[in-house]
């Protein structure tokens, strides 16, 4: 039996699955606060809030994604946080329109895997500046622009902020495609409760 043609299918063979290896190690080494089908509470430190937001879909992992975060800290203008709290939370396998009430910031989320609908619960981390109110707010298009591929939000320019989301589900893809609400905020206190 000539071994010279089963050498070449195993080097081969190497070649094919050591790259792949590489790249699933590269997908855990890019900060992802959680693993498969798992919950997570993400909140940046004091005075900061959510500047980009990052996923990778997997079929095979139970229709889930893997999230990262980043924080920057706020403008001196807006001063320090007066208060934060959690804001309402949304149902796995439902669509969910949120704003941080009390003209809050988005300064973290959580969430909850639900393997019998293969989806998450959501909830944002919310925080407010003295009274700033929001304004020159818009949504962005849908991300990912197509279900089951990444999705990646960096804010387009500072001194815009992530208010809250807008999210549908799909029940026959089970991925969700989010539009995330942005906004300027006011250099004074202005007299609206919730803008």
């Amino acid at each position: 039996m000539n071994s010279r043609p089963v050498l070449w299918a195993l080097s081969m063979l190497m070649l094919v699955t050591v790259p792949a290896r590489a790249q699933l190690n590269d997908l855990y080494d890019m900060g992802f606060v959680n693993t498969w089908r798992q919950g997570f509470n993400f909140q940046c430190p004091h005075g900061e809030v959510l500047v980009a937001i990052r996923s990778y879909y997997s079929d095979q992992e139970g229709s889930d994604r893997l999230w990262a975060f980043e924080c920057q800290p706020t403008p001196a203008t807006l001063g320090h946080p007066t208060e934060c709290w959690w804001d309402d939370i949304n149902r796995a396998g439902m669509e969910w329109y949120s704003t941080c009430t009390n003209n809050g910031l988005v300064a973290g989320v959580q969430s909850k895997y639900f393997e019998a609908v293969l989806d998450r619960e959501w909830q944002f981390y919310c925080c407010r500046y003295s009274r700033r109110c929001p304004y020159s707010c818009w949504k962005t298009q849908d991300i990912p622009e197509y279900h089951k591929e990444e999705g990646e939000l960096v804010i387009p320019s500072y001194g815009y902020f992530i208010r809250g989301a807008q999210t549908t589900f799909s029940g026959i893809l089970r991925d969700r495609q989010w539009k995330y609400i942005l906004c300027r905020m006011t250099d004074f206190d202005c007299e609206f409760e919730n803008f």
